[in-house]
């Protein structure tokens, strides 16, 4: 189980709750606030079951090695849900039901399947931050799997091995936030 704060995540939601909350009717706005994990209290909560969110692969995935920011992990399903992408995780990444994760995706994580890591298939294409060809220059045709790694590690050497081509992101500066890249290269393919 866990629990959408807010009007916003709650209308966003695909599933049906397993109970819904909702302040001055089936609880008090101060008992709300207490169980809340926002700075202001929602007037609605709505509590999940996970095994209600969507499971499975697309033609295109970006596959997250280690990322344990919340809020990263929820950029990329929003992004993925504005271009018609999944998501595989790996075991060390944040839950994507958790809170932080849950608000960053504004309600994506109940329209975008979810997989394990290697569940994916297609054409594994690793994200790294400098020396792998342009992403504009390679061929994205076919299943498409974006492997991004977490932001201070990046990607280990066997999981850059498993994959067919690395690609950068052509910038002038150090690096991308990986919610950014991942977010550059789904919407470099959905514009070809």
């Amino acid at each position: 189980m866990f629990v959408a704060e807010g009007e916003d995540l709650v209308a966003a939601a695909v599933a049906e709750p397993v109970d819904l909350l909702v302040a001055g009717e089936d609880v008090s706005p101060e008992l709300l606030a207490e169980v809340s994990t926002l700075a202001h209290p929602p007037r609605v909560i709505g509590v999940y079951r996970r095994d209600d969110l969507p499971r499975g692969t697309r033609p295109v995935t970006l596959a997250l090695w280690h990322v344990a920011d919340p809020g990263n992990v929820g950029t990329l399903l929003r992004s993925a849900d504005a271009f018609g992408a999944g998501i595989a995780l790996s075991p060390g990444c944040a839950d994507p039901t958790g809170p932080k994760a849950l608000r960053a995706s504004m309600g994506a994580l109940f329209r975008v399947p979810i997989a394990e890591f290697d569940a994916a298939a297609g054409r594994r294409i690793a994200l790294v931050p400098h020396g792998g060809t342009p992403l504009p220059e390679l061929d994205l045709n076919g299943d498409i799997v974006f492997v991004l790694g977490a932001e201070r590690e990046g990607l280990p050497p066997e999981v850059l091995a498993s994959c067919e081509v690395h690609a950068s992101i052509p910038q002038q500066g150090e690096s991308l936030n990986v919610a950014m890249a991942g977010t550059i290269a789904v919407y470099e393919l959905a514009r070809r």
